[in-house]
């Protein structure tokens, strides 16, 4: 009996493999109204992209767009492997977990 690969166990292709099936199957479930299914598949594709990136080049103490929610910002407080910790700007300051491929680098000439 096999079971699946984890992501942090799979190559950057087989990773691409992955979101294009789960895009797929996001894209099906759009079209069939199936709204909670849809935001599974959104976020295991966030996941999977997250393998793809370096958490090193994410920083405690930096402040990053949120991808999918303009306006909001995130500021990181730790890294722990591909969720930076942390909390949103102008929330309520509870600490939450976002996988780093949500994350939005922010323009450093805003100075």
């Amino acid at each position: 009996m096999s079971r699946e690969k984890r992501y942090s166990e799979m190559s950057d292709y087989e990773l691409n493999q992955e979101i294009a099936s789960l895009r797929d199957k996001a894209r099906k479930a759009e079209q069939m109204g199936m709204a909670s299914e849809l935001a599974v598949y959104e976020r295991k594709i966030a996941m999977a992209k997250s393998y793809m990136l370096n958490p090193d080049d994410f920083k405690p103490g930096e402040i990053y767009g949120i991808d999918g929610d303009p306006g909001s910002y995130f500021k990181i407080d730790y890294m722990n492997g591909v969720f930076a910790w942390g909390a949103r700007l102008g929330g309520e300051g509870n600490e939450e977990a976002l996988p780093i491929s949500l994350l939005i680098k922010m323009e450093q000439n805003q100075k």
